[in-house]
């Protein structure tokens, strides 16, 4: 069955040369606002023929540093530094970006796990439709920048995946290595369907997408990391010119193989991390420890590391719920593709 127009509309010209700072705009009833919009931020610096890249920062609402970094890019870029079309969309879900959550605050909806979307769904499900039927199609490499948000600290790296074109997942690995982060990654993800990055790839275009650290923060170091790694993808992919700037140790290579690199709590508790990110883990040594809160003189529980490899991420938050990943352990590896 056809999907009829999105209803959503842009204020800008996605083929206007030059710079243009607007909205994307859809039609919301609400109760403070019987006739109102939801504002998705965008800008567009286009600059003659060339490659057009989006970028997207705040897809989920409470990871930082790709909000601050787009925000501090939209006001800095200029036409002329452009060759081709750059996309900034800073704040991809704005209603969850404005509530300061994951999801959204208007319908719960998780963006991230809403793709392809659908023009006469949720308010969520409509912004997924747009990237993913207006957006996505305008574009030939997408960067969306992810974090840890407030429950998960990362390591920082740039990611892709394995595809079924190998020219297509040589040029998105190439892209995730060139983003410049201290590591990069072969990312395995526990459901894909309905993500963004699946939404993209499945057009046929290069899909780019980094952790950067979290905490439902930044540092001047995730950030530093950020705007660097914006930079070189844009030179990159030729949007930019310029060399593509490498971190100062060598870039170091993970691979995310299997489901076996999440470690998922069973328990509700309080949780002790065994191990600093970045730091080595053998296969079989105890990564954590969920204490019962509800009683004292009661052994915690154990969590073993099912591979060696690097503590790549962990929960933030010390309090734990049965389901919550609490580690994710990825092989060191030679090389990627």
């Amino acid at each position: 069955m056809t999907k009829r127009p999105s209803p959503i509309s842009a204020t800008v010209d996605f083929d206007a040369d030059g710079v243009q700072h607007g909205f994307l705009k859809l039609p919301i009833s609400v109760d403070d606002s019987a006739w109102g919009a939801v504002m998705i931020p965008v800008t567009v610096v286009r600059n003659g023929e060339g490659p057009t890249a989006l970028l997207t920062g705040g897809n989920h609402g409470d990871e930082y540093e790709g909000i601050t970094s787009l925000l501090k890019l939209s006001s800095e870029l200029k036409a002329e530094e452009v060759t081709g079309r750059v996309i900034i969309v800073p704040c991809m879900n704005t209603p969850a970006v404005m509530a300061g959550k994951r999801t959204s605050g208007l319908d719960g909806g998780n963006l991230n796990r809403s793709f392809p979307g659908d023009p006469d769904g949720s308010v969520t499900e409509k912004i997924a439709d747009y990237f993913t039927r207006v957006m996505v199609p305008m574009c030939d490499v997408v960067l969306d920048l992810h974090s840890g948000g407030r429950t998960l600290d990362i390591i920082p790296f740039g990611a892709s995946h394995v595809l079924d074109d190998p020219e297509q997942q040589r040029q998105a690995l190439e892209g995730a290595k060139a983003f410049g982060a201290p590591y990069a990654m072969m990312m395995f993800e526990l459901d894909a369907a309905a993500l963004f990055d699946t939404a993209v790839e499945s057009q046929g275009k290069i899909f780019v997408a980094t952790e950067l650290g979290g905490g439902g923060t930044s540092t001047p170091e995730s950030m530093s990391i950020t705007e660097r790694g914006v930079r070189n993808f844009l030179i990159h992919y030729g949007l930019l010119q310029g060399e593509v700037e490498m971190p100062d140790e060598p870039q170091v290579y993970l691979d995310m193989p299997d489901a076996s690199c999440y470690v998922q709590s069973e328990h509700s508790g309080v949780l002790e991390l065994c191990h600093a990110l970045g730091e080595r883990v053998e296969k079989g040594e105890v990564v954590a420890r969920v204490y019962d809160m509800t009683r004292s003189g009661t052994a915690p529980v154990e969590y073993r590391a099912a591979r060696g490899g690097v503590l790549a991420a962990r929960r933030h938050p010390a309090l734990v719920n049965m389901g919550d990943t609490i580690a994710v352990i990825a092989d060191i590896v030679d090389s990627l593709g």
